[in-house]
């Protein structure tokens, strides 16, 4: 079976464009490949973190996935932190990296242009990610286009090693999941829903209440129109909603359009607040009843003792091709 790695990073509350997005992808993968997920908790600190909610973060953000469908049965799931090798091989491989390689990533160009001020590490973190995906051999690291210049420089790496000290890694090919619907702001649906929005009003978390789901869900931003009817140029508000609940039920957009051809805006917006609750309702039980057990943590024993065994040969190997060995 072919084996897939994905890094997801404990920052922010979810929202339901991630879950329709990326988590519904990820729950696919699991299905086709041998998966391993890592919590990259050592990327997150590039920018500065309070301790507390970062560890609180790094749970919570196991729990949700957790409780979206992310199966520890058909994944192996650990933390980057706890596993020593991930940073012992990156200095192997910062030190093959030329310094120009790095300076032409956009996240290091972006903060240079706009004279912010940045860490060493948010220099060398890509270094860090190929190191996270070149430790496992995998096939596929799933990714976005705008992150797809990562993959390609852990590519570059991993051909400039073996070319000098022969087949050490496997070099991975980027995995551009399907392109999904994009799923807007409620108040402002000419923009995409971001955990990140000055407005909560217009994002549904997936840890929301039903009660402020129903009220978010009401108040979006429509049209002066009533048809239901999908067209992002001129309805955006109500093409979003129908989106949604394309994603959430399966049916097709003409589907739903016929479904609601004599209804209003009002109780159209009813039944998608009835459908993402009774989506989000499960996942939310089961993420209070994880947060209160010792599951993750068992979870993540296991993930950590099979990764440490894999990481080590690699860097074993790495080690003594470099000439770190007595």
């Amino acid at each position: 079976m072919k084996r897939v790695l994905t890094g997801i990073q404990p920052s922010g509350n979810l929202t339901l464009g991630n879950y329709i997005g990326a988590i519904k992808q990820m729950l696919k993968l699991q299905e086709d490949y041998e998966s391993f997920v890592f919590v990259a908790d050592m990327h997150a600190i590039t920018v500065p973190q309070e301790p507390n909610i970062l560890r609180k973060n790094i749970r919570d953000l196991l729990a949700i996935y957790l409780a979206c469908g992310l199966d520890p049965n058909k994944n192996t799931i650990f933390l980057q932190s706890e596993n020593i090798y991930h940073a012992n091989v990156s200095w192997i491989l910062e030190c093959l990296t030329p310094y120009g390689e790095l300076g032409r990533m956009t996240q290091f160009k972006d903060k240079k242009e706009k004279n912010i001020n940045f860490s060493a590490g948010l220099f060398t973190y890509p270094v860090l990610m190929a190191s996270d995906i070149l430790l496992y051999d995998p096939d596929f690291v799933p990714t976005g286009i705008d992150q797809k210049q990562h993959v390609e420089l852990a590519r570059n790496i991993a051909e400039r090693v073996n070319k000098k000290y022969g087949d050490i890694f496997k070099i991975p090919e980027p995995l551009i999941p399907e392109s999904g619907a994009k799923i807007c702001d409620l108040v402002d649906p000419t923009k995409k829903m971001s955990k990140s929005s000055d407005n909560p009003k217009g994002v549904i978390y997936l840890l929301d209440e039903e009660n402020v789901i129903r009220k978010k869900i009401m108040s979006a931003t429509t049209d002066s129109e009533t048809s239901v009817v999908f067209d992002i140029e001129n309805k955006p508000g109500i093409s979003n909603l129908i989106n949604i609940y394309s994603c959430l039920t399966n049916l097709s957009i003409k589907e739903i359009e016929n479904k609601y051809k004599d209804a209003n805006y009002g109780t159209f917006k009813k039944d998608v607040a009835d459908i993402v609750i009774s989506v989000l309702k499960p996942i939310q039980n089961k993420y209070y009843e994880l947060l209160n057990s010792s599951e993750i943590d068992k979870i993540l024993d296991n993930g950590i003792k099979k990764t440490n065994e894999i990481a080590k040969k690699k860097y074993e190997l790495l080690k003594e091709k470099v000439g770190l060995h007595r």
